[in-house]
């Protein structure tokens, strides 16, 4: 098993000096519920930091607090239901999960999402970890779940060998976060030592895979996986370092 360390973020792709609107990343975020509406931002937050364009969709309830929160960020665009499957081949990668409502109609969406684009690029998270069936997953999933969900996922214990084991088997990445966190794509293993108790808040697991889907835009996704919780866990332990556990999710992504 190797440890994650700071020679990883050289191998990310950077901006070309002459490129344009668009060329350095389009993602999709399919997140929040009327009651979850704060994991739509933080992810939307940190993805709209390295990719070009993102797109947000959220369920009709949610619309007008999306429209809401633009007063407030920019960086977004709202996208309506007939234009989804549109968006979705457009985009570079998709973000599927934070914030949604455990509900029929999103797990046919993640469901339906999985089958018709095994091409695309697609980060699960949250909600979409426990609507899936693992036999869905292929080779540009990445899936990032804590130990729980890990559990309800897989149906084993989440340990680092489970995690290179269901990476293999489902031919997915699979980052497992916890203490230490564990990245595989079921050849390799890999361990990050970075974060803290402080970052058990709500709203940096969003940060996490707002980080990993702007990546993965632009980069292959055990590389993504890898460099986002690596990134995102040095940007707590700065924080720590300063205050103690006294931050949340935004400070992180200001530290990022």
């Amino acid at each position: 098993m190797q440890t994650i360390n700071q020679t990883i973020l050289s191998k990310l792709s950077q901006p070309k000096l002459d490129s344009h609107k668009g060329q350095n990343g389009r993602v999709l975020v399919i997140a929040g519920s009327e009651k979850y509406h704060g994991a739509l931002l933080m992810a939307v937050q940190t993805a709209s930091r390295v990719v070009d364009m993102v797109y947000v969709h959220s369920v009709e309830e949610n619309l007008r607090l999306i429209n809401q929160l633009k007063s407030k960020i920019c960086t977004f665009i709202t996208i309506e239901a007939s234009e989804f499957w549109k968006t979705v081949d457009l985009v570079d990668a998709v973000l599927i999960g934070p914030g949604l409502e455990e509900n029929r109609i999103n797990k046919k969406l993640v469901e339906k999402l999985l089958k018709k684009y095994p091409e695309k690029k697609i980060v699960l998270d949250a909600t979409a970890l426990w609507h899936v069936d693992p036999l869905l997953l292929h080779s540009n999933c990445i899936v990032t779940p804590h130990s729980r969900e890990f559990e309800q996922l897989f149906k084993c214990d989440p340990t680092p060998d489970n995690v290179l084991k269901m990476a293999k088997y489902y031919q997915c990445v699979v980052l497992l976060k916890g203490k230490y966190d564990y990245v595989s794509d079921g050849r390799e293993l890999f361990e990050n030592q970075t974060g803290n108790v402080g970052m058990t808040k709500g709203g940096t697991g969003d940060v996490v895979s707002g980080l990993i889907v702007g990546l993965s835009a632009k980069n292959d996704l055990l590389l993504s996986a890898q460099a986002g919780i690596y990134l995102t866990g040095l940007a707590g332990d700065k924080l720590y370092a300063e205050r103690g556990t006294f931050y949340n999710a935004e400070d992180v992504i200001k530290s990022l």
